[in-house]
C-alpha cells in the first residue's frame, strides 16, 4: 500500500529522504485519480525499500499542491534530493512510471 504524504510529514518523508519519492497528489472526487490508485499501489510494493511510493490528498493538503504548483490531478512528481526532477500529469499506464523510476535510480 502507498505511503500517505501530508504536510505534516512531506518534509521529512520525501525531500528528507535518501530515497527517490514518487508522489501522486489526488483527490477522492477525480475519477482518473481512482484509476491510476492501484497502479501507484502496485509500484508501492515492487519498490519497497528502494523508492518511497505516497499520495497527497489535495483537498486535505492544499498547501502542497501550492508549493508544488499543482493545478491538474493526477500529477505525479519525482523528488531526488529534495528537488522535483521528473513530473507525470495525468493517468498513464504503468510502464511510464516504471520507466521514469529507471531513469532516475540510474
Amino acid at each position: 500500500m502507498a505511503a500517505v504524504f501530508t504536510d505534516a510529514n512531506f518534509e521529512n518523508e520525501v525531500l528528507q529522504s535518501a530515497n527517490l519519492s514518487v508522489v501522486d497528489f489526488w483527490a477522492p472526487w477525480c475519477g482518473p485519480c481512482i484509476a491510476l490508485g492501484p497502479t501507484i499501489d502496485a509500484l508501492s510494493k515492487e519498490y519497497e525499500g528502494k523508492v518511497n511510493v505516497g499520495k497527497v490528498n489535495v483537498d486535505e493538503n492544499p498547501n502542497l499542491s501550492v508549493d508544488y504548483g499543482v493545478t491538474s490531478i493526477p500529477c505525479v512528481l519525482f523528488i531526488k534530493n529534495g528537488q522535483v526532477v521528473d513530473k507525470q500529469v495525468g493517468a498513464a499506464p504503468k510502464s511510464a512510471f516504471e520507466k521514469k523510476i529507471q531513469q532516475h535510480l540510474a
